[in-house]
């Protein structure tokens, strides 16, 4: 039988081995296009922009997806369709870096976590994280560009909010692992560098059915050595402490209770901890989780949120933050502020974050802070960023304006390579100085400090490839046509039914939040009122206004937007409020009497006659209870 060769085709020829020149060729034939342009005439060439115009606008934006190409997966795209998501699950280990703490018996401990560099994790993550305003961030948040999306540009968080934030090493070795850990390896790690049985180890890792220990596991095993224990003790429980804590913050999983033993290999020789570039590694793998955040069907959000909620507060001051008065420009930047859960709605921080208006931003946050923390200069790196497995992309010339230049229309972002070609991106890594943005890619700074500038054809190219508003406006603060047709009819009138359709209104109007006008909450009530009465005065005022009282100027249920019967009008801007309330002048003071003269007699009133009340009657429009009530007082 003759031999069957790769392709899948016999040759009576013996098989052999293809040469150097052969393989060349054939894997640049699979990076080529396999169909070649047969008449060069008919279809000439053309540059990137202009083929790339094939791509098909999206509901809402962007009218050019060559940019945004994986936007049809985007949670944004499933929000303007109508279909809603609740706000996402934040995992956050803030209270439990508390359960664990060195003091002086564990000094030898604190010491070799002071040389890592990660000492200001001990003490600068929040212990509240708020999920409307987290989730109406991950809304906007673009895998393709890095970038959240905002109405008026692209902001994102860079290696400078990394170091003024948190004050970890950004610079230093690339944090990278040869290959994924298997649990046998996990085992193996676990009994080499924490002194644990194979039993224990195995029985852990059994317990979390992947290669990860129990950030509980780890306090319960090594929180009591002190410095009285033997030096390999301190070893094992040093290396036991830096596993949790980049567990609970840098590289916090969805597990919400586990850490990767593979970051143990990064605590072998505790020595060279503080050579790590631990503040890329830590915007790269926040980078992955917010990029796994946007899909739909993801209902959770892992990574250093603490980093997140302080770059939050930073940029948006006036909407969010509540800072801290004692603070002080030499600790992080993560203690300015007091971290707290907003009362808004998801809901309503969408449209907040729809209205956003460029001047409301601090573009440059840290000016007061650059005394004691200057401006890194591998801020201005343009590339990549590693964590293990995870290579993200890191963009800086897409948000000039956070460092003080005018913002113009950014390059293309380039897609990052594989993470098996982790030499190639640890070579370039280590040359950085040389992948800066130059003084001419910069450009020009804004003429006003903390200005936003930008180009004149940066938002007529923006309003193209992005997707500015995330709540269309047919579905703004939560009620729609189509929500109050499904409604329970009026007609129905048993209590039940009334209290559900009464509830199921105002909870559509609650769900916009606090910045609606106040006529759309007083038309909700209004309606909710008529709807538990039983009656059906609400609804036929929509066609037939009511005359409103001549002492008050509160205006008639069809007038507000809030009843619009064909579609929903949003709340009126501010210059369309209800007129104020009129308040009568108060009563011109009255002349006292002359001097002169006895003053005049005081005239008292007579009482008035007392007047027997009626007899109850069985007539009478009181209630059968009022009745008898009546007829047992006049017994007594």
């Amino acid at each position: 039988m003759p031999p069957r060769t790769r392709g899948g085709y016999t040759s009576d020829a013996p098989r052999r081995r293809p040469t150097g020149s052969e393989r060349r060729r054939r894997v640049h034939l699979r990076e080529v296009d396999p169909v070649p342009d047969p008449d060069p005439v008919e279809h000439p060439q053309h540059d990137r922009d202009e083929t790339e115009e094939v791509f098909e606008g999206a509901p809402g934006g962007p009218i050019d997806r060559s940019i945004l190409r994986s936007f049809h997966k985007h949670v944004a795209a499933k929000i303007w369709l109508g279909e809603d998501r609740a706000p996402l699950k934040l995992v956050n280990h803030g209270a439990k870096l508390q359960l664990w703490e060195l003091d002086m018996e564990r000094s030898r401990i604190y010491e070799t976590v002071q040389r890592s560099g990660l000492a200001p994790l001990t003490s600068c993550s929040h212990r509240v994280a708020s999920r409307p305003m987290l989730s109406a961030f991950c809304e906007r948040w673009q895998p393709e560009t890095t970038t959240f999306h905002m109405p008026f540009g692209e902001m994102t968080i860079t290696l400078d909010d990394v170091a003024s934030i948190l004050h970890i090493p950004v610079t230093g070795s690339m944090i990278s692992f040869p290959q994924p850990l298997r649990v046998d390896d996990a085992n193996a790690l676990l009994v080499e560098l924490l002194g644990t049985t194979d039993v224990e180890a195995s029985r852990e890792t059994e317990q979390c059915r992947s290669p990860s220990v129990r950030l509980l596991w780890l306090r319960d095993h090594f929180s009591t050595i002190t410095d009285a224990s033997s030096d390999d003790d301190i070893m094992f429980a040093t290396r036991a402490f830096l596993l949790h804590l980049v567990g609970c913050t840098l590289f916090a999983d969805k597990s919400a209770t586990s850490v990767a033993v593979v970051y143990l290999e990064l605590f072998r020789d505790l020595s060279m901890v503080g050579s790590y570039a631990w503040g890329a590694a830590c915007l790269a793998y926040l980078y992955r989780q917010l990029t796994t955040a946007t899909r739909f069907e993801v209902r959770q959000l892992g990574g250093y949120l603490t980093l997140l909620q302080a770059w939050i507060y930073e940029h948006f001051p006036e909407m969010f933050s509540s800072p801290d008065m004692s603070y002080t420009e030499s600790r992080p930047r993560a203690l300015r502020w007091r971290p707290h859960v907003i009362p808004d709605s998801l809901q309503s921080v969408r449209e907040r974050l729809d209205r956003l208006q460029i001047s409301e931003v601090c573009w440059e946050p840290y000016v007061d802070h650059r005394a004691e923390h200057p401006l890194p200069d591998i801020a201005w790196y343009s590339g990549c960023l590693k964590c293990g497995q995870v290579v993200e992309p890191y963009h800086p010339e897409r948000v000039l304006r956070q460092f003080g230049y005018i913002q113009t229309i950014p390059p293309r972002p380039f897609t990052p390579p594989r993470p098996d070609r982790s030499i190639l991106l640890e070579q370039y890594w280590e040359r950085w100085t040389d992948h800066v943005l130059t003084d001419q890619s910069r450009g020009r700074r804004c003429h006003y400090s903390g200005s936003g500038e930008s180009v004149p054809e940066y938002m007529a190219w923006y309003d193209r490839i992005s997707h500015r508003i995330v709540q269309p406006p047919q579905l703004r603060s939560g009620f729609t046509t189509d929500a109050r047709s499904s409604l329970p009819s009026h007609a129905a009138s048993t209590s039940d039914t009334r209290a559900a359709r009464a509830l199921t209104l105002l909870r559509l109007v609650i769900s916009g939040g606090r910045e609606q006008s106040v006529d759309v909450f007083w038309g909700a009530l209004n309606e909710a009122h008529g709807i538990l009465a039983g009656s059906d005065e609400t609804s036929a005022s929509h066609s037939t206004p009511s005359p409103a009282p001549a002492s008050h100027s509160t205006p008639s249920p069809a007038t507000l937007p809030f009843f619009s019967p064909a579609t929903f009008v949003y709340p009126p801007a501010a210059s369309d409020d209800p007129p104020p309330l009129i308040v009568p002048p108060p009563p011109a003071p009255v002349a006292p009497p002359a001097a002169s003269g006895p003053p005049p007699p005081l005239i008292v009133p007579p009482p008035p006659a007392s007047v027997a009340p009626p007899a109850p009657t069985l007539d009478s429009t009181a209630s059968t209870t009022v009745y008898v009530r009546a007829k047992r007082k006049k017994k007594t």
